[in-house]
């Protein structure tokens, strides 16, 4: 049966995949939008469409009661408008600050108004690409911590992460921790540093990162909705990889000539800490929960297939 099904932040490069999917699925979608200007895309995608400010708790709460969903799906960032320069690791604070926010003052305001309006369901989006905890292995699962990287740049947007996760699971959501998003518009600024080569390696490039495909990810989210899950999950592919591989394979697929490799004395001093320990230190993850309990099944296992359908 179709699920009446609230997306906060249904016009990003996941929220527009996702609004299709539920669609296609049979579920009634209200989804939002920060313009009036994209209230179109969602209304051709099949959602009604309406104009929502994260930040402000009266218009999260009207339009949640408005819509009277059954689970409402927090997928809000404002990511893309950060990249609307380049990736900036150096001062990942700034980059992040309204991501950051959206994940605090936000979900606050949308677990409120679920409660208000008697909202049982809740689904959020987190994150699982690099940040596992620097201990032990390279592969991480659901029951070990996250990395805020306490004392740099990165720690106020892990710790709006690690936010997210306490509040939604306190109330009886699920959280999802996407990998790093590729496919349709999700990578193309990284694509054009490592064209310009200015994405080196950096040191051995032994830091782990994990992947997932938009539409998988989408899927996820689908199946997180319907089956009312609860808990932490990490929406990954397969496998988790260390930069000297998929770095040079990106390279590869975007008809790049092949990364530079900087030490990490250099490349602390031009891009910052951060990232000299995302490449070198970087923790990946594990999906066998996702698979396990949601029954997810990858059309993407692998970013090294997945990069190539996507840029070659």
């Amino acid at each position: 049966m179709g699920v009446r099904v609230f997306v906060a932040g249904g016009t990003g490069v996941l929220g527009r995949r996702l609004v299709a999917q539920l669609v296609a699925g049979g579920h009634q979608v209200t989804a939002t939008t920060t313009s009036a200007a994209k209230l179109e895309v969602l209304e051709q995608l099949g959602a009604d469409g309406v104009v929502m400010d994260g930040l402000d708790a009266l218009s999260v709460g009207e339009a949640v009661a408005k819509a009277r969903p059954e689970t409402i799906v927090h997928q809000m960032t404002a990511i893309s408008v950060a990249h609307a320069g380049k990736p900036d690791l150096k001062h990942m604070d700034r980059w992040f600050a309204t991501t950051s926010r959206l994940r605090t003052e936000g979900t606050d305001h949308l677990l409120a108004a679920a409660e208000a309006a008697g909202v049982s369901g809740f689904v959020a989006q987190s994150y699982a690409n690099w940040n596992g905890i620097r201990e032990g292995g390279w592969v991480k699962t659901e029951e070990d911590p996250l990395d805020l990287h306490e004392g740099t740049v990165a720690q106020p947007g892990l710790a709006a992460v690690a936010h997210v996760e306490e509040a939604v699971v306190e109330a009886g959501g699920a959280v999802l921790r996407y990998g790093g998003f590729y496919g349709p518009g999700a990578i193309d600024d990284q694509v054009e540093l490592v064209r310009k080569r200015q994405f080196p390696l950096v040191g051995g490039g032994a830091g782990h990162s994990s992947w997932v495909h938009l539409d998988d990810a989408a899927r996820a989210t689908v199946l997180a909705v319907e089956l009312r899950a609860k808990g932490v999950f990490n929406i990954v592919d397969d496998e988790p990889a260390p930069a000297a591989e998929w770095l040079p394979h990106l390279a590869r697929c975007a008809g790049a000539k092949p990364p530079m490799r900087v030490p990490k004395w250099l490349a602390r001093l031009l891009a910052g800490d951060v990232a000299v320990a995302m490449m070198t230190e970087g923790r990946g993850f594990s999906n066998a929960k996702a698979k396990r309990e949601l029954g997810w099944e990858l059309r993407h296992p692998s970013w090294r297939q997945g990069f190539e359908e996507a840029l070659v």
